[in-house]
């Protein structure tokens, strides 16, 4: 196993001193926020869209792309991962949601879009943080990205209007652009996804394999540390008030996003591990599973229900609890392996 290094080793200290550094830049210069949010185009902060495009580039440049098919030839790993994604998720989300936001439906309808949304983007950064099995993860989530393309309408439609009304809950019949899916999947996963491949397919046979594999990975992998804290505290300062405006609305929020991670992560492992698949399997599966693809849930929300609206203000409580969440799951899993 390879020898970590001081910044790696210490990786958890530096997220949280981001998060830290960005929540204070918010607070001290409130206009921070303002001025890192005009760098917008649509529903998509450039700043943090750049962030995760260089933090997800060298991970993708790692993956070994001709091996690939042999992912989706394990029928058993596919089905465990996309039960997991695709049927338990949406129902624990939407079971927490509404055991713990009873009476406030705007944060409902906000944990169900950050629920029926799995991770196409910072799980493949978590698997790679963790050691996690890069071919598998960037087969699931190649093909979490389709699925989602097809189906993320209709499951808005199921969770948030018509099973809730068949409880006698608050439902709501909201309408979602296609647009909005196709852009967070081609921004978020299409780009470094291209980038990655390009540099797999092209660059490695120009330089050589040996020079791709032991030189030029080694030099761009400090891209993936440095771009993930740069936005934490892009992300942090632009929600900084979020922390002090509404905190205990915060706190009712995070609770239930707490547990669903929780769940998620340590179901998916302890399954994959009862299944029979090491480490670096049973790591990308759990990864997979407990992330969320908070741009697209966050686009949604702002999209059909306004940026000041309180579907927004919980979509954008998931990635600040998520991050600092599966950060410490990093951490649980590299010492199981060790």
């Amino acid at each position: 196993m390879k020898k970590l290094s001081f910044f790696d080793r210490y990786l958890t200290v530096w997220i949280f001193l981001a998060i830290i550094i960005g929540i204070i830049i918010g607070k001290v210069y409130p206009q921070a926020g303002s001025f890192l949010d005009q760098f917008r185009v649509g529903a998509v902060n450039l700043p943090i869209a750049i962030g995760l495009i260089l933090m997800m580039y060298p991970p993708l440049a790692k993956v070994r792309y001709e091996t690939l098919p042999t992912v989706f030839r394990d029928v058993k790993l596919l089905v465990l991962a996309f039960v997991l994604i695709w049927v338990v998720a949406p129902l624990l989300m939407f079971g927490l949601a509404s055991l713990f936001l009873q009476g406030y439906p705007e944060y409902f309808t906000g944990l169900v879009l950050i629920g029926i949304a799995p991770c196409i983007a910072m799980v493949l950064v978590w698997n790679d943080l963790a050691e996690g099995n890069r071919e598998y993860a960037a087969g699931l989530v190649a093909a979490n990205s389709l699925i989602q393309l097809l189906i993320y309408p209709v499951m808005a439609l199921f969770y948030i209007y018509l099973l809730p009304k068949s409880l006698g809950l608050t439902s709501v019949l909201i309408e979602i652009e296609w647009r909005m899916i196709a852009e967070s999947v081609l921004i978020y996963l299409g780009i470094p996804f291209l980038l990655g491949l390009l540099s797999r397919q092209v660059l490695a046979r120009l330089i050589g394999n040996e020079a791709y594999e032991n030189r030029f990975l080694p030099r761009i992998s400090v891209f993936t540390p440095a771009a993930l804290l740069f936005t934490i505290v892009v992300m942090f300062a632009l929600k900084a008030e979020t922390f002090f405006e509404l905190p205990l609305d915060m706190v009712r929020i995070a609770i239930p996003l707490l547990l669903y991670f929780l769940v998620m992560f340590f179901g998916s492992w302890f399954l994959a591990n009862r299944w029979g698949y090491p480490y670096p399997e049973r790591t990308a599966v759990a990864f997979t599973a407990a992330g969320n693809n908070f741009e697209l849930a966050l686009a949604v929300a702002i999209g059909v229900f306004g940026l000041n609206s309180g579907q927004a203000f919980a979509a954008v409580i998931g990635p600040l609890i998520e991050v600092p969440v599966l950060v410490l799951l990093i951490q649980f899993a590299l010492k199981q392996r060790r």
